[in-house]
């Protein structure tokens, strides 16, 4: 694939990495950011005109819709007709849909592509993306997707990546959850946490927050609960995620009550409790701190 001109706006935590690998491949990436960070091999845009402007590529990684939307009706009126605008954001499906058909009316590709991964995987070029988008758009966005991640899946129109996200988070919140709970009833009765891991894990308990990103230190693979729990996955990402998943069911009357309590026990831990900061596998330590009657 020939080097092109990429416009990356958002060099955040995730966007960074992100941008220097495309960077690394060979393509010529302008970064923009509004708190001024950068990233290697990019070159610093003063703004947003300055990042898009002649550009074959408009990648975007933005904390939410309101600020997709504000960037994206920016970025649209300086982008050239028939170049591509992905947006690796994870925001409200309404945002991303209407965002794609501004968009297209001024004749641009349109990809959502929110991605799983976190920062390891944004830096390692190892990212999962979920995209929406024409068949087109998608297959112009798929050599990008193959330098900053291992896989793609196009799930069908502009929209279905956030709504791909949405539930796989949903369950992703759910189950930990489900997790900490399980090993903290383990210590209650006794049951040292290695044997519940060599069982759970090859057997019907069996789940990724178990067996990937397991919340007991010392247990299973490395991870956060081995790092005191510092963020690989912020426990307010999390439960921005399952706001997001609410905010759809709400929209499209979708009865998700385990999907309803998994936020309301997140923001319980980040507003109220300390989880601000923690990686959302710090939901072990709380529930071994409760009884019953907490």
């Amino acid at each position: 694939m020939t080097g092109l001109n990429i416009g990356f706006i958002g060099l955040g935590n995730m966007g960074a990495p992100m941008a220097a690998n495309l960077a690394k491949a060979g393509h010529a990436v302008r970064g923009y950011d509004v708190a001024g960070t950068t990233a290697e091999g990019v070159t610093v845009a003063e703004d947003i005109a300055g990042a898009v402007t002649g550009a074959d590529v408009v990648i975007t990684m933005l904390p939410n819709g309101t600020i997709l939307r504000d960037v994206a009706a920016e970025a649209i009126g300086h982008m050239r007709s028939g170049a591509t605008f992905i947006d690796c954001s994870t925001v409200d499906v309404e945002s991303a849909r209407n965002t794609a058909e501004a968009a297209e009316k001024a004749g641009l590709l349109w990809v959502d592509a929110p991605v799983s991964g976190g920062i390891g995987g944004a830096a390692g070029g190892t990212l999962t993306f979920m995209a929406g988008g024409s068949d087109a758009a998608f297959a112009a966005a798929a050599p990008l997707f193959d330098i900053m991640g291992q896989k793609a899946v196009h799930c069908g129109e502009a929209g279905a990546g956030q709504a791909a996200k949405i539930c796989n988070n949903m369950i992703l919140g759910a189950t930990m959850i489900a997790t900490c709970e399980a090993f903290a009833l383990a210590d209650k009765l006794g049951l040292d946490r290695q044997k519940m891991f060599d069982v759970v894990s090859t057997s019907s308990g069996y789940s990724w927050s178990m067996n990937a990103y397991c919340p007991a230190p010392g247990v299973g693979p490395t991870s956060p609960a081995d790092n005191d729990y510092k963020p690989g996955f912020a426990a307010e990402l999390m439960l921005k995620d399952l706001w997001l998943s609410q905010q759809a069911a709400a929209l499209v009357d979708a009865d998700t009550p385990m999907g309803a309590l998994a936020q309301k026990l997140y923001a319980q831990f980040v507003e109220d409790e300390d989880g601000r900061g923690k990686d959302f596998s710090a939901m072990l330590p709380r529930f071994e701190a409760r009884s019953r009657e907490d």
